[in-house]
């Protein structure tokens, strides 16, 4: 119900993920116009004891897969606080692979994540989200990242991410910040799944923008 997906409920998060936790299956990934996905989520100071960490963590990947996506927040499952997956088996052609530098990511937890751009690169492509379903747009993002986070054991990471494993990652903390991808968005290029399926499945988007009519950032 909405009312416990409202970061600013009183309702302590552990019983709101002990309920989520209660029903079998996959948990239900809240769309755009839930609050939650824009207000900035609680950093991860132990509202949930490991054990009760360790079974969001499995609920949010088993959420991930089922979907499918690459990626996953916490706040895109109700859950305001400060925690996403993300795995990526990238199972795409050796063109995309090369133009997009989509390479296989193992699975992570990312607490408390954040990221800065390395350097001025951009990549541009096009992107969806599942709390935004049946859309993509192309997004323009830093092409490489530096990630500063915790694990789930709490262990610091503090790596850089470049290809669209940066992209993954900035999506994905971005969300955290009470952000859709949307909002970075060139909106003349928003296209629903089945026109991408059709038209747009070229590894870049430039013939997409010459015929949509919007600008690709130099």
């Amino acid at each position: 119900m909405a009312s416990e997906r409202d970061p600013s409920a009183s309702r302590p998060l552990s019983e709101l993920v002990e309920e989520l936790l209660a029903h079998e299956g996959p948990l239900p990934i809240v769309t755009a116009g839930d609050p939650v996905l824009r207000r900035p989520a609680e950093p991860f100071a132990g509202q949930l004891d490991p054990g009760l960490l360790t079974r969001f963590v499995a609920a949010l990947r088993a959420t991930m897969h089922a979907a499918p996506g690459v990626g996953l927040a916490a706040p895109q499952v109700g859950v305001p606080l400060r925690i996403a997956v993300i795995e990526d088996p990238a199972p795409v052609s050796e063109e995309v692979r090369v133009v997009r530098g989509r390479v296989p990511q193992p699975f992570r937890v990312l607490v408390n994540p954040s990221y800065e751009g390395v350097g001025a690169g951009r990549a541009v492509f096009f992107e969806g989200c599942l709390s935004v379903p049946g859309w993509q747009a192309v997004v323009a993002r830093h092409a490489e990242v530096r990630l500063t986070a915790l694990d789930e054991r709490g262990r610091a990471i503090d790596e850089v991410f470049t290809g669209w494993p940066a992209r993954i990652v900035q999506h994905e903390t971005d969300h955290l910040d009470g952000m859709l991808y949307l909002d970075r968005a060139e909106l003349r290029s928003l296209s629903s799944n089945q026109e991408m399926a059709d038209r747009w499945t070229q590894p870049t988007p430039a013939e997409a923008a010459a015929v949509l009519g919007f600008a690709l950032p130099d």
